[in-house]
């Protein structure tokens, strides 16, 4: 790529080529008029040529000026739209990246509502268990599982995160299952997990040592789910976000126990210095307001932050 000269100097040149005047271009850039004409004397320097023709205290284009002025214009009107279109997107979008066993459920069954409401903020939301950059890519807001002490971020607490086992009515039936114990001896997803241990220790029962065999691990409760319904096992999954499939008889939660994580809670998270921007504060009053209709679902103590 040919080396350019300096951006402040063909800037200069641009508006005083365009108003024809020193005084105005001095005006339009903050500068000085001295300023202006020591930025386009040094252009001038640097190509060789005059571009302007100086007479009588006014100037005028050369004709190497009027060659090169209506191409360094439209290069900074390209430029001015990009960024003016870039700032729209910008305020216009609202990017979401949610951990996957929430964002797949709760949230995606919820998140038309939050676009009826603001019909002119389109919603753009990914799903995904690893941390997000937020200086290294355009997401807006996430929502992550963790300790909620990210440095640089603002955190909202939303509840605690909480499991317990979900399976089919019909695998419920055909192994008998009446109480916790009886969990110990069926087909469990990710048996070795410590959320088993934790919700066992929950219910008041001594859970065996660790098998060496591993059972069927899967990456996100939404697999699981999948499993569970297919009747292959008893998963330990979050309630709260598969009310639908309880409601409609597709899953049971046959124990009221739940393990409630001291170490892991959901946060609502964004960069401090995006407080206040206006679509960023729209989408964490209509989410706090979502999951208030939620609250009676779940034991009081969930919705406390942690200490």
């Amino acid at each position: 790529m040919p080396k350019l000269p300096p951006l402040a100097a063909v800037r200069t040149f641009e508006a005083a080529g365009r108003l024809q005047n020193f005084s105005r271009a001095a005006e339009e850039l903050g500068m000085t008029q001295a300023a202006v004409s020591y930025q386009v004397r040094q252009l001038e320097d640097r190509l060789g040529r005059a571009l302007f023709v100086r007479e009588k205290g006014r100037v005028r284009l050369s004709e190497t000026g009027h060659r090169l002025l209506p191409p360094v214009s439209a290069a900074f009107q390209a430029m001015g739209d990009a960024f003016a279109a870039l700032t729209s997107d910008e305020a216009d979008v609202l990017t979401v990246d949610a951990v996957t066993s929430f964002g797949g459920t709760w949230l995606s069954a919820r998140i038309g509502g939050f676009q009826l409401l603001y019909p002119e903020l389109a919603v753009r939301m990914s799903m995904s268990n690893e941390l997000i950059d937020f200086d290294a890519s355009n997401v807006d807001v996430a929502i992550r599982m963790g300790p909620g002490n990210w440095p640089g971020l603002r955190c909202d607490f939303l509840m605690r995160q909480h499991v317990a086992p979900l399976a089919s009515p019909a695998f419920i039936e055909k192994h008998r299952i009446r109480e916790p114990a009886d969990l110990l001896r069926v087909e469990r997803l990710a048996p070795n997990d410590c959320w088993w241990a934790d919700w066992f220790a929950a219910a008041g029962i001594a859970m065996p040592p660790a098998s060496s065999r591993r059972g069927i691990e899967l990456d996100s409760q939404l697999q699981e789910a999948s499993a569970v319904q297919a009747g292959f096992g008893v998963a330990m999954m979050t309630p709260l976000f598969w009310q639908a499939e309880i409601a409609g008889g597709r899953m049971v939660q046959p124990f009221d126990t739940l393990h409630v994580s001291t170490r892991s809670s959901m946060w609502l998270v964004h960069r401090e210095n995006r407080v206040g921007v206006r679509k960023i504060e729209r989408f964490r009053e209509w989410l706090r307001a979502e999951l208030a209709k939620d609250r009676h679902l779940l034991p009081e103590a969930l919705w406390q932050p942690p200490q």
